[in-house]
């Protein structure tokens, strides 16, 4: 059986770790690559840094940050915000991030996931989903950092992606982005159900049984939090050791 994966979420604007509720309301958690370091170290399985605000303010990859962080952390690091094309995605490779995720870009023109799984292999291609829930059962993907919606349909997209290419689908749940009011769990299992490739679980999470949910209920492979690591309310050992002892198989160092 697939271990699985605990992810610590590095959301960065203006070159320092944020954290808000429901996309807004952002307030500072460190530098990245200290935080990452310190991730790396307490037993992270991956480290995910995404660039809020690369598309909204129309700016490129974060080249510097990714070289600095890999030179620093041996635990995998996807990178994600303001990836276009797929020579981002080839620049950030370079700059030793080991998977990159596609947000705005792969809605406005899925092609682009199918482009660069063709040139880079599906293990290294993440397309991030923003999904805000429009009425019972239905969920709508928003862009641009969560600021436009699109009028598209989640689960829908998920399988188009999930066909282009894409290795893995990063999914958060707006309603509960910073909330931790645990992962949106119908949401996740939706789109667990509808690929065949994994579901990173994301937005809500506020106790170690959110986490054990997002698994048992949501049907995710990965786990991703922020607030409960960032501000020291749980460490990565203490998330793995509940996870462990509700029955799911983890990764260990």
């Amino acid at each position: 059986m697939l271990k699985t994966r605990l992810i610590p979420c590095l959301d960065v604007a203006d070159g320092r770790v944020v954290k808000g509720v429901n996309f807004v309301g952002l307030r500072d958690a460190g530098d990245p690559v200290e935080a990452a370091r310190a991730y790396d170290a307490a037993g992270a399985d991956e480290i995910c840094f995404l660039d809020i605000h690369a598309t909204h303010d129309n700016r490129g990859v974060m080249i510097d940050m990714v070289q600095r962080t890999a030179e620093q952390c041996f635990v995998p690091l996807t990178v994600g915000g303001g990836v276009r094309t797929v020579q981002d995605v080839r620049k950030l490779l370079l700059a030793g991030a080991d998977k990159v995720s596609f947000n705005s870009a792969a809605v406005a023109n899925p092609d682009v996931v199918a482009e660069a799984a063709a040139q880079f292999g599906s293990q290294c291609i993440v397309v991030a989903i923003d999904a805000k829930t429009v009425s019972p059962g239905k969920w709508e993907i928003f862009t641009h950092g969560g600021r436009k919606s699109t009028g598209i349909d989640a689960v829908e997209f998920a399988k188009l992606v999930a066909a282009k290419g894409a290795g893995e689908i990063l999914l958060t749940s707006m309603d509960r982005d910073g909330t931790k009011s645990g992962f949106n769990l119908p949401l996740t299992k939706a789109i667990s159900d509808a690929v065949d490739v994994p579901v990173i679980a994301s937005g809500g999470v506020g106790t170690l049984d959110h986490l054990v949910e997002g698994v048992t209920k949501g049907g995710a492979s990965a786990v991703l939090a922020a607030s409960i690591f960032h501000f020291g309310e749980f460490t990565i050992q203490e998330a793995k050791d509940h996870m462990e002892n509700a029955g799911i198989p983890m990764r260990r160092a």
